[in-house]
């Protein structure tokens, strides 16, 4: 079945927004999308790391992107399709609390 990796962004003022039982369906969503075999996670701090022509790793602690809501978190998800995932991604925390979840196809890497 395709893989999806999920990118949910949002923060603490929308979450605060966001009525209570909306907030407890969307956690509600994200238990039954782990019970479903998701892999999902609260981000941390970033770190860059960069090794430019072997010459040497180097690291930075920061995002290498910004956006004007911090990431909140990550998943990975199995759908039949595009549209699938969407669904399910579409009632999460990030999506539902003023935030917004990037959906993205994980294509098997041709080496």
């Amino acid at each position: 079945m395709p893989k999806f990796v999920t990118i949910g962004y949002g923060d603490e003022a929308g979450y605060d927004r966001t009525p209570v039982d909306l907030r407890n369906a969307a956690h509600a969503q994200d238990d039954a999308l782990k019970s479903q075999g998701a892999i999902m996670g609260v981000v941390g701090s970033p770190v860059q790391v960069r090794n430019s022509q072997a010459a040497g790793v180097t690291r930075e602690n920061k995002a290498y992107l910004t956006s004007p809501l911090p990431i909140a978190g990550f998943a990975i998800i199995e759908a039949a399709n595009l549209e699938e995932a969407i669904k399910m991604v579409s009632k999460v925390p990030c999506a539902i609390c003023d935030g917004v979840v990037e959906v993205w196809p994980l294509l098997d890497a041709a080496v």
